[in-house]
């Protein structure tokens, strides 16, 4: 890590097994994995895999961690925490299909257990929601907990939107979600 500033930390470990690392796709028992980094504009010196596009919603250096558990064939729970945001700031948070690139828009939409067009299928029981509000401090956590797991490369990122129910993707965070037969 770069003095802790925009470079990634990734730790992704097999569950049980002891073996593997980042991008892998399990073992027999599941996947798990944690990774953090600090935000940083698209343009910075020193890149990073957490991308600020508004840096009055998500500062410049604001810090961010994500984590996930996934059983062979059962359950997957995502966790969030973040720190530098906002003071008292609702957030929405969702995983997306593809990674963040210098255009918002290049996360993609958001990944759906059944995917679909139908408005009605935007729902937190269908993706993984994380919203969140700051607290005095700027910092927030979240978790989401599904009954299934995410398919081969369909998860790549998490956007930071602006606030539940906004369109305005403030920040994005490129994360290796693993996926278990």
């Amino acid at each position: 890590m770069v003095a802790g500033i925009c470079a990634g930390a990734v730790v992704a470990a097999l569950l049980a097994s002891g073996t593997g690392g980042a991008g892998s796709t399990g073992s027999p028992d599941g996947y798990a994995m944690r990774t953090d980094a600090r935000f940083a504009p698209v343009a910075a010196l020193l890149p990073s895999a957490a991308v600020t596009y508004d840096t009055k919603l998500v500062p410049a250096a604001a810090w961010i961690e994500v984590g996930q558990r996934t059983t062979v064939g059962g359950a997957t729970t995502v966790r969030l925490r973040v720190d530098g945001m906002v003071p008292g700031h609702a957030y929405a948070v969702h995983v997306h299909q593809k990674p963040c690139g210098a255009d918002p828009a290049a996360a993609g939409g958001h990944f759906q257990h059944k995917p679909s067009t139908d408005p009605a299928d935007v729902t937190a029981d269908n993706e993984v929601w994380l919203d969140f509000t700051a607290d005095e401090h700027g910092a927030g956590e979240a978790s989401a907990r599904h009954d299934w797991n995410f398919r081969e490369g369909e998860a790549s990122s998490v956007v930071i939107h602006d606030m539940p129910g906004s369109r305005v993707r403030a920040a994005c965070f490129t994360v290796p979600f693993g996926w278990a037969p």
